[in-house]
């Protein structure tokens, strides 16, 4: 498999792990290529990791053998991360790899890989994988040329439980182009998204994709298409964001879309629809 080829090419290597389908994956590969030993699994914590997601990112490397450790990231402490323009993941990024690969030397890793993909290689929004490249990061899922689909196609041969999770971006990919990305910001969107998983459950309503988006004048809970409408006409919902600090915000119920604060701010820079009319 040109997968396992990528990384017994790569040799011994820390993963910079985030407990997500991509990155699980090339740590379950190095583990089949390279035996546990000789595999390292980091992971940045900060404000913008979701709740929950260290303990679940914990419990697969345990059960791959792997040696896991957590790693503190200053992502706020970058005034470009902060001001949040259309760079900001590569300020995150070269932030956390920088702390990754300091995690990787002091446990005799010279080596550290990324779960990049093909798809995300295509991916016009993508800053951050130009942080990688600067810093000679291994991405083994883009030299083998996998894409999503067949990431998750791999992970439910391997009986890897990330096959199906949903893509889990950080707390900051919430927050509308412009407006500073602060901690308290942050931490709203993380309790507004777990009050509103609660809200859900409680009323019996599954949603794979969960987003609260801080727009700044207002808010926008976004879920699977076919629970938006239901999930918005529950009279909790309203009550649980205000509640985790968006109180007093103008709140909508709309259908989840990946990138879409991308996509709309395109669509502002690009400005309205030129009329033309027949003389």
């Amino acid at each position: 498999m040109a997968l396992l080829a990528a990384v017994r090419d790569t040799g011994p290597l820390a993963v910079a792990y985030s407990g997500g389908a991509d990155s699980a994956l090339v740590l379950a590969a190095a583990v089949r290529a390279l035996g546990a030993e000789a595999v390292l699994a980091v992971t940045a914590e900060s404000e913008s990791l979701a709740a929950g997601e260290l303990t679940a990112a914990r419990a697969l490397a345990r059960s791959l053998g792997v040696v896991h450790v957590a790693r503190s990231t200053r992502e706020l402490d970058s005034a470009g991360y902060r001001a949040n323009g259309p760079d900001r993941c590569y300020f995150c990024k070269s932030e956390v790899l920088d702390s990754i690969a300091a995690v990787a030397r002091e446990h005799g890793f010279r080596q550290v890989a990324t779960g990049t993909n093909a798809d995300d290689a295509a991916d016009l929004f993508r800053p951050g994988i130009r942080a990688g490249r600067e810093r000679g990061i291994r991405t083994p899922l883009l030299e083998a040329g996998l894409t999503k689909a067949d990431v998750r196609a791999i992970s439910r041969l391997w009986s890897l439980p990330t096959w199906n999770k949903p893509a889990t971006p950080c707390l900051a990919s919430r927050i509308r182009y412009g407006i500073p990305v602060t901690r308290y910001r942050l931490g709203r969107i993380d309790r507004a998204e777990t009050a509103v998983r609660e809200v859900l459950d409680r009323a019996g309503l599954r949603s794979a994709q969960l987003r609260v988006r801080d727009l700044g004048d207002r808010v926008r809970i976004e879920l699977d298409g076919e629970v938006a409408g239901e999930a918005a006409r529950l009279p909790d919902l309203a009550q649980a964001v205000a509640g985790a600090g968006f109180g007093g915000l103008p709140l909508t119920v709309d259908a989840f879309a990946s990138g879409r604060l991308n996509h709309e701010r395109q669509a502002a820079a690009d400005g309205p629809p030129v009329a033309r009319y027949r003389s």
